[in-house]
């Protein structure tokens, strides 16, 4: 029932990940990669090889603590599937950054939030929390990083009028984000995957920009993703083990404050504007279309009720009626998102007039994104 078969073919993967991870913590070995400049390709291997090794461990814990995530009329798996997919992103994450002690001040905040979100995340996996208390848990956590500098510069800080908007924008952002992957993670490998496809392009715009702590970081992410997605995502079979609440608050909030914490043009605050808006564009428009159309429908009419309102109306369940399955959605979101990603990278090096026209395919694709959704709604209202 907890698909034991599921993991069976990853085992002969195990002794050489254990033995590239044991060579990885060889001080030799670790110098020779920061005496080239490769940093960066040690902190993916050294996040990927822990992650793969700690998610069968991980997955054992949860099956005896019975942390499960049990299926019900609101949820489309079959079968009780373990949770705490969240620590093993969470401990290979920073871990891999601890070892190789590449976090400045800001960044230590950045990571010390989300890990805070991170374990309460896991209680909720475990125990349950009323969703106000973490709403409340993360407005907060966002304010520490604001206090710590961590906050968007939109508008002109200096003035108490900007400042006041960029400290709302910011709270917008970081806490619709962290919401926005949460609710995201509704199908297998959909939520590890599309955090690896953002990582992939913070990383490259990271480096860019000469970042090399930003760009370390979405390299740990990176691989903290890419080594849980084999137990996560699988072509003919269920995943074997969920990130829970823990993993998908814990990466939206990492990846949207990485986003902040850096800065995305020299000369064009439009180009800044712009570039993580298109990385984080499949987010955005699905938290925007679906708290619209709740709102229209009457499904929801109060703070309160949006933030516990639970449903199958995100873009992946439509889709998944369109394109006839779950495993096509996802791919289809994969692709779509690194098409973004990828327009993103090109609008560092436009002139204002391209950021404008790249903007405006992302609004066409808006268009056909909702063309497709009302498609899907009509199939699914079929179905019930």
């Amino acid at each position: 029932m907890l698909g034991h078969k599921n993991i069976f073919g990853l085992r002969i993967f195990n002794l050489p990940a254990i033995i590239l991870f044991l060579f990885l913590n060889i001080p030799f070995i670790r110098s020779y990669f920061l005496y080239y400049g490769l940093r960066w390709i040690y902190i993916f291997l050294f996040s990927f090889c822990l992650s793969f090794i700690l998610t069968p461990v991980i997955r054992r814990i949860a099956i005896r603590l019975g942390i499960l995530d049990i299926p019900d009329k609101r949820k489309i798996h079959g079968s009780s599937t373990p949770l705490l997919g969240g620590l093993v992103i969470m401990i290979s994450l920073s871990a891999s950054l601890t070892a190789n002690m590449v976090l400045e001040r800001e960044m230590v905040v950045l990571l010390l939030g989300g890990l805070v979100l991170g374990f309460v995340g896991l209680l909720d996996d475990w125990k349950g929390l009323s969703a106000r208390l973490k709403l409340f848990i993360q407005v907060a956590v966002v304010l520490i990083l604001i206090y710590n500098g961590i906050i968007l510069d939109l508008l002109p800080p200096r003035t108490t009028w900007g400042y006041i908007c960029n400290l709302i924008l910011t709270v917008i952002w970081i806490v619709g984000i962290t919401n926005a992957m949460n609710f995201f993670d509704g199908m297998d490998g959909l939520a590890t995957g599309l955090s690896a496809v953002i990582a992939v392009f913070i990383g490259i715009a990271s480096f860019q920009t000469s970042q090399h702590v930003m760009g370390w970081i979405a390299i740990a992410v990176l691989g903290s993703c890419l080594g849980f997605f084999p137990f996560n995502f699988k072509l003919r079979s269920p995943a074997a083990i969920f990130l829970g609440d823990a993993g998908s608050t814990f990466l939206g909030f990492v990846l949207a404050a990485l986003a902040i914490q850096g800065y995305w043009s020299d000369n064009s605050r439009i180009v800044s504007f712009a570039m993580p808006t298109l990385i984080f564009w499949i987010l955005i428009f699905d938290m925007v279309y679906i708290t619209m159309e709740r709102v229209i429908t009457g499904k929801v009419k109060t703070v309160g009720e949006w933030i516990r309102y639970v449903g199958t109306d995100h873009l992946h369940h439509r889709l998944a009626h369109v394109l006839g399955g779950q495993k096509r959605s996802v791919l289809f979101i994969y692709f779509l998102s690194s098409c973004l990603g990828i327009s993103a990278i090109v609008l560092r090096y436009a002139r204002t007039i391209d950021a404008i026209l790249l903007i405006i395919q992302a609004l066409i694709i808006v268009v056909l994104l909702t063309i497709l959704e009302r498609r899907g709604h009509g199939l699914s209202e079929i179905e019930k």
